[in-house]
Parts: structure tokens; sequence; C-alpha cells
């Protein structure tokens, strides 16, 4: 059986966080009444005359320097025309032939490994409207309304190079590029809100061959797990069709998530037949140096660059450094709990543990996590510095989620101060020995597991309040001298 090399695109497509839409005063707010955002100029009509939004273009070109494009000095829309429900101008205002941005790059990590995909280009351009279907999708609906809403909001596309070879590649850019628009605060990255979306361009190629397959484009997918599983599927559907003798044909496709296949919207043999010509209603971008160089001076601190500083100063792994600094807000978390300890790296463990597994339990953001940042912090140093075991730390941690009181009030409140007396431990050490003298016996004889149960039974006693590193340290010292 022939072996294929996998050869992905992405074109990503992200609606900048203005009040405004591009070219109208109407709101971008989401989730209002359908077509309660509109007015002449978005919904196409006669002598109505679009304004550009000047913020629009600020934040494509504070994105566009975060990832390392070229910004051009010269940069102009285009119409892109053809009929759809959901365009009712029967044509876009885009970027094509003179897009505000070209080139740039991101790294992502895959498996231990880093890889850099290019970007081909970044241009502005509005949003189309929505299609509210009676079914479940386009192919299964027996009717569709159209939400103008959403027409008009500004959005850029972030085009790739070919460059991905796997789903996961693909995966990884587009997860850094979300974080790329968080953290630069153009976009929220919403993706269960359509905020961030993209199109998938695939093809499959011979081991070792230097001419790409024929591509098929699967449309508006806006979950990562969708962009994975559309793109595994579509591979595996291309390579069928070739072992059986046949040919890819290139087209336009929509993922089914229910169903988990793609299926074909339109053919799609032309690369380009969108007949584009100059927007004559919008005179050119002219973005000078000392733009550009002020927008450079603003750029926050980058995922990359948080990434590194976190290895550096807080002595994070990379792979712990890589997840905390992916969401903005979860890296503001942690750079907030760190400061009310030396111990960053426990911080980072609670964090990626206990704290990611009660938003993932509750499906909410880290916006919505109960406990502050500073508590989490003095949590740590209660552990640290003896007064609560590891598993008491649970229940404070517990309570904390209700309450969000000061963990140290907490340990007070429920009695939960770990026993670090010399004496008291020593005193049950004596009594658990004397309790079980063929466990003493097992230790001597040089079986090291008696001394897991001999701990067990001592923290028992103790209700769980013992240092359970004395407890072992005394256990051993009593029995072996």
């Amino acid at each position: 059986m022939t072996e294929y090399t996998t050869v992905i695109g992405l074109e990503v497509h992200a609606e900048l966080k203005t009040k405004t839409k591009a070219f109208c005063s109407c709101s971008t707010a989401f989730g209002s009444e359908p077509n309660t955002h509109v007015c002449p100029v978005c919904l196409g009509m006669p002598g109505a005359l679009p304004v550009m939004n000047k913020q629009m273009v600020e934040f494509a070109l504070r994105f566009a320097l975060a990832v390392n494009c070229d910004i051009q000095h010269y940069s102009k829309f285009d119409r892109k025309n053809y009929y759809y429900p959901d365009l009712a101008k029967a044509y876009q205002i885009s970027q094509f032939y003179q897009p505000i941005a070209l080139g740039g790059h991101v790294d992502v990590n895959v498996n231990g490994e880093t890889k850099r995909i290019g970007i081909t280009r970044i241009h502005m351009e509005e949003d189309a409207g929505k299609l509210v279907h009676s079914g479940a999708t386009i192919s299964t609906s027996d009717s569709s309304a159209v939400d103008y809403n959403r027409a008009g909001v500004p959005l850029i596309e972030i085009v790739s190079e070919p460059d991905m070879r796997s789903a996961a590649e693909a995966r990884a850019y587009m997860e850094k590029l979300r974080s790329y628009l968080q953290y630069t605060e153009v976009c929220d990255g919403k993706m269960e809100e359509g905020s961030m979306r993209c199109d998938a361009n695939i093809s499959i190629m011979p081991v070792g061959s230097k001419e790409y397959g024929t591509r098929a484009e699967i449309k508006n997918l806006n979950s990562f797990k969708a962009l994975e599983r559309a793109i595994e599927y579509e591979v595996q559907r291309q390579k069928e069709i070739l072992e059986d003798g046949g040919h890819v044909v290139q087209e336009t496709r929509t993922w089914d998530d229910a169903q988990g296949m793609t299926f074909s919207m339109r053919s799609k043999e032309e690369a380009h037949d969108y007949r584009y010509f100059p927007e004559p209603d919008l005179a050119p971008i002219i973005i000078d140096d000392a733009w550009i160089k002020k927008a450079k001076s603003e750029l926050p601190e980058l995922p990359d660059a948080k990434k590194d500083r976190l290895m550096k100063e807080k002595g994070l792994d990379e792979y712990n450094a890589e997840l905390i600094v992916s969401d903005k807000k979860f890296a503001a978390y942690f750079d907030e709990a760190a400061k009310a300890t030396e111990d960053a790296k426990s911080v980072a463990n609670w964090m990626l543990g206990d704290v990611s597994a009660y938003l993932n339990a509750n499906n909410v953001t880290i916006g919505d996590f109960p406990v502050s940042p500073t508590h989490l912090g003095e949590m740590v140093n209660l552990i640290n510095k003896g007064v609560l075991s590891s598993k008491l730390a649970k229940k404070v941690f517990a309570e904390m989620l209700k309450t969000d009181k000061a963990p140290a009030a907490l340990v007070k409140e429920l009695g939960l101060e770990q026993v670090s007396d010399a004496g008291a431990i020593q005193a049950m050490v004596d009594e658990v020995l004397a309790a079980n003298p063929q466990s003493v016996a097992d230790i001597k004889a040089g079986k090291d597991k008696a001394i897991g149960f001999l701990v067990g039974q001592i923290m028992k006693k103790s209700r769980g309040k013992a240092n359970p590193g004395m407890v072992n340290q005394m256990i051993k010292k009593s029995i072996l001298g």
C-alpha cells in the first residue's frame, strides 16, 4: 500500500473586538435578537456608502506585528463578488490584491518538537451574516433563516503556508494563533460564539513526492476537536479514493460533527472564481513607519516570551510553561498566584491539576474560578511550611472553592493543622510499633513495604494530621536505629 504525506494549510478567520462594524456604526455585540444590529450600509442598500473603522486597521496591524509579518505601507480593499443569502450586497468587502501584511510565522510544539509554521498573508474583511438552519446541518434542513447582525463585523483572515503535516500540528497552530489573538487583545477567541473559526485545505501526496495532491477545502470549523476530526476523516477519505484508482476532486466540503464525516458542498475547480475588483468607495490605507513603530512599542508580553520567562525565572519545564501561557487569563492568574509564594512550580502543579479539573468539570474559564490567586499561593506556602499535608490541603482547597476564605483561617476553623511536634509524633509511632510486632520484624528483615503500612496506621490515628515525612523518618529510626 502506498504511503502518503498529508499537507495542510489553514485559513483562520478572527473577528476583531471593535465596538462597531467595519464600515458602519452598528454594534458588534454577540447574542442579540436577529437583525437588530443592521443599517442601510451593512445591508447593502442602494446609495449607502461605507466608512472605514480605524480601530479595525489598528487591531490588524497589532496582530500582524505580533506574528512577525511584514506590514505593507500601502494596502486597499476589493470587492469579492458572489451571491449567497448571508451576503445582502452580493459582494464582500475584503483585501485580495494588496493585503495589510505578508509573510510571518509562529512556532508550535508537538510531541516535544518545535516546528515553524509560515504565514502567507493577513488581510482584513467584513464578516458575512449567519444562516440559522431548521435542521442540524444545511444538508438536513428544510429551510434556513438569515441573521444579518454579524454581516459587516470586522475580521482578519490569517492564511498559512501549507506547512502542517498532521491534524495535531494543525490544532497546535490554531491554538497558538488563538493565544496570540488573546494576548494582543484584538479577538476574544471564543470559538463557540464563532469569533474564531477556520477553513482547512487538505491534500495528500505519495511520500517523497514534491508535487502536492489535489486539495479539498473544509469550511467553517469552529472547535479544535472538530478541526482534528475533520482532517483525520478527510485524509482517510482521500487515501481510499486514490487506493481505489480514483481521483480527488478539488471542491469545498462541509463537516458534520454528529456523523463525523465531510460532505461535498460545491465544486471548486478554479482557484479564484470571485471576480475581484477594487472597492471604489474606500480610500487606500497608508501605514507609515511612525505608525508601525508606535504599534510595536505597545505590544504586550507575547506567549512565547512569557513561556521563556516562566522557564527562566520560575523554573517551570517547557511543557508546563506552554500549558500555562496558552490562555492569557490563565497565565495572568498564575503570575498573580506566584507573587504570594516562592514555590511557583507548586502553583503550576495545582493550576494544571486541581484547578483545571474544576474548570473542566464545571465548563467555566479561569475568570469564573472562585478561588483568588493570592489564596492559592498562600495555601502552597502552608504546605511548604509543614502547616498542611498534601492530603489535608485537598480538604482546604475544597472549602476555598465554596467560600474563598484565606487558607490559614480555614485551617484553624476546620482544625486541620498538620502535627509536626516531634514528641507527639514519637508517641504515636511507639504505640503503633508496639501494636504491630510482625511489621517491625518485616522491616528488620529488609521488607520495606511494611513501612508504608505503619505510616498509614499512624496517619489514621492522627486523622491525617501527622507530618508524613517526620512519621517515615521516626519509624525507621525507632526500628533500625
